[in-house]
């Protein structure tokens, strides 16, 4: 079971990745590629070239968390380029969808109401 933290960031590597990695050699890239803090409460996910493979990393508290997830059948839907960048912070519902064999944009779900009003 994936256990996210309430508002915990989640970083999608863009592209494909060399899953041979394991958790420090995926930290080296979260630090010195993406320019971010692999000990923030956050989630950093990356695929493999054939997109049948994730591996999320997730610091908590006092280790490293190591998701790995091979899909016997299909591919994930999986971002290719994002404007140079390489990472797209998306949302934990965005996540679930990829996981889930999803595209991360679902244009028949409910968008998100930012007038805050009571009636």
């Amino acid at each position: 079971m994936l256990r996210m933290t309430p508002a915990c960031p989640v970083y999608l590597a863009v592209g494909a990745t060399d899953l041979r990695n394991n958790i420090d050699g995926l930290i080296v890239k979260i630090k010195y590629q993406f320019k971010l803090d692999p000990f923030t409460p956050a989630m950093f996910v990356f695929c493999n070239k054939a997109r049948n493979k994730l591996k999320i990393v997730f610091w908590d508290k006092n280790g490293f968390w190591l998701y790995y997830r091979r899909l016997d059948s299909g591919t994930f839907h999986w971002p290719t380029k994002n404007d140079g960048n390489r990472t797209i912070a998306v949302t934990e519902q965005q996540l679930s969808w990829i996981l889930d064999g999803l595209s991360m944009e679902q244009k028949a779900a409910h968008p998100e109401v930012l007038a805050r009003k009571i009636i």
